[in-house]
């Protein structure tokens, strides 16, 4: 496919989605276009944070884990495209309401929003299933004193 070219992918999809090739420079919605060098540090220095924190997480909560390999993997995924091309490559076209004027989109791109937003239902559900902090009422537990 050349820059810019559509293709669909099925009859019956193509007024939802289709195949078109553009690059961007910058991050996700074309921000901070041009910006290659600075990108690929703070790639770098977010994929090594999320290997430096699974080194300490316990071994339970799966999702915690899936989160944050589906960062990683579409971090390293945009990393190589920036390496091997100078830009990311990306494809995903939807077109349907409300999403008409959605901006192109990759894999590595879906990877990481899915990532963050799981991650950030885990900490949301995490929280919910914490104890309460116990808090000391000058010697009254539940309205009632202590015993002593």
């Amino acid at each position: 496919m050349s820059l810019g070219e559509s293709r669909e992918v099925a009859s019956w999809l193509a007024p939802f989605f289709s195949l078109t090739y553009v690059t961007n420079t910058g991050i996700v919605f074309g921000l901070f276009q041009g910006m290659g060098d600075v990108l690929l540090i703070v790639a770098f220095i977010a994929i090594g944070a999320i290997f430096l924190y699974y080194r300490h997480l316990p071994s339970g909560p799966i999702l915690l884990h899936i989160a944050l390999g589906l960062q990683v993997g579409g971090a390293l995924g945009n990393v190589v495209d920036r390496l091997a091309r100078g830009a990311v490559v990306d494809f995903i076209d939807l077109n349907f309401w409300p999403l008409h004027h959605w901006p192109i989109f990759n894999l590595a791109d879906a990877s990481i929003v899915t990532g963050v937003v799981l991650l950030l239902l885990v900490m949301l559900t995490e929280r919910e299933h914490q104890p309460a902090p116990a808090s000391d009422k000058g010697g009254m537990v539940e309205g009632h004193e202590a015993a002593e």
